[in-house]
């Protein structure tokens, strides 16, 4: 049986669907696509040459602004983009969103000194607000696609988002270093280079045919999974829950809280990541680059990872690794001067901030069901642009012009500490919850 062609069998309980295309190939599209707007991440590098004398001189704060709104913005897409996705399918939606994405880079290489809002209104407002349509659309299109195996598989689709970094970090320094005292003449080609990315990779999008079941999995071996709520009345199967059902249950808020503090947590170190390399463990502008484009790998790494391990130990026990790793890790940072002992705390910082990304998705799914996967999880990226936002900006105002670091990674540190109590008390909603 292959994965095009197959049959559905009464006996047996397999159903599969004849002519549904290659889901691994969606899949290679899905990171293809994730790759280019994963671009974000590398932002510390883009900051760093803003704040240079020889370009733009600018604050470490006001460097910080382009990437605070195009991260305050992904909920805006993501929700937008999940409703639509739910209702006219996964493919227009990463188009639309995709052109948007590029076109605000490519507006972003015309900012200069004397013009900091073409920098927010392109790579901040429309990158943003593209960005977020094209990320939810295959975190709830794959879902569909591997009942299977839901955590690896959108662990693996958000890896390509963690990745991306890793491809941008080191080609924009590079561009940067072409034109140092004009460094937003980057975006052009990364622009241009991100459409090409995502129109070749978006046109391979679409869901599943009605009723598709992956080839080797019965029915009955798709059904209820680890974290999945056992229906306590005479219900045959749990219809999945509508996005209004979802958000009047307590566990929607508090999934969205875990994805708000885990973020605040991480981004508080990406966003200062290549000036804390330099100032606290000595590394020079170009080590504090690669060091960048490397740690984006264990962010990638850990979306898989934690998304892997997740489907075996359950999804609270992964979330209080992910918070209590990144906490202690954040507290001891300042206290490092050795580089490859300050790299190792921060490689653990990135796999786990990645991990909330590739385990919150799949936690939603088990918790809510995957019909509208959509517009639930979409609107619960709103924990991304909250933490997206207070992270930069907390870590940026207890650093300061002192680089008082130590001062601001204790904070935040502690802050994703006591964040553990929420995956203790968070269970899966029961039945009664849906139908009441």
């Amino acid at each position: 049986m292959t994965e095009s062609r197959s049959a559905t069998t009464a006996s047996t309980g397999e159903a599969t669907t004849t002519g549904a295309p290659n889901r691994w190939l969606i899949l290679v599209a899905a990171v293809l696509v994730q790759l280019a707007i994963g671009a974000v991440y590398a932002w510390s590098v883009f900051g760093k040459a803003l704040q240079a004398p020889e370009a733009f001189g600018w604050s470490k704060s006001k460097a910080s602004v382009p990437f605070e709104v195009v991260i305050g913005m992904i909920f805006v897409g993501s929700y937008i983009g999940g409703r639509i996705q739910d209702r006219r399918g996964p493919r227009v939606v990463a188009l639309v969103g995709g052109v948007i994405y590029s076109i605000g880079v490519i507006l972003a290489s015309f900012a200069d000194a004397d013009r900091f809002w073409l920098l927010i209104v392109g790579y901040g407002l429309l990158g943003g607000f593209g960005l977020g349509m094209v990320y939810i659309v295959p975190i709830a299109m794959l879902q569909k696609w591997f009942p299977d195996k839901p955590g690896l598989i959108t662990g693996i689709a958000v890896a390509g988002f963690g990745f991306g970094a890793v491809i941008t970090a080191p080609l924009g320094q590079s561009l940067i270093d072409n034109t140092p005292a004009m460094p937003t003449k980057a975006f052009l080609p990364l622009g241009i280079g991100y459409l090409v990315a995502i129109l070749i990779g978006a046109s391979l999008f679409q869901n599943p045919p009605k009723g598709y079941v992956p080839p080797g999995l019965t029915t009955a071996a798709a059904g209820p999974a680890k974290d999945k709520p056992v229906a306590t009345g005479p219900v045959a199967a749990r219809r999945d829950f509508t996005q209004d059902e979802a958000l009047r249950t307590p566990q929607w808020y508090l999934l969205t809280a875990i994805l708000t503090l885990s973020v605040t947590a991480g981004i508080s170190l990406i966003s200062v990541a290549a000036g804390s390399a330099t100032d606290v463990a000595g590394y020079s502008k170009v080590a504090a680059a690669s060091l960048v484009g490397t740690l984006a790998i264990f962010n990638g790494g850990g979306r898989i990872f934690w998304g892997w391990i997740s489907d075996r130990i359950g999804k609270m026990p992964a979330f209080m690794g992910i918070l209590g790793i990144q906490g202690v890790c954040l507290i001891l940072i300042p206290h490092v001067a050795n580089a490859a002992l300050f790299a190792i705390l921060a490689a653990l910082v990135y796999t786990c901030y990645g991990g909330a990304f590739g385990t919150m998705p799949s936690t939603a799914g088990k918790f809510f069901g995957v019909s509208n996967a959509g517009a639930i999880y979409g609107l619960m990226l709103i924990g991304w642009s909250i933490g997206g936002v207070i992270g930069p900006l907390l870590i940026a105002k207890l650093i300061g012009d002192t680089k008082a670091y130590t001062l601001g990674f204790t904070v935040v540190g502690i802050i994703a500490l006591a964040a553990l109590v929420i995956p203790l008390i968070t269970k899966p909603p029961t039945e009664e919850q849906h139908v009441h």
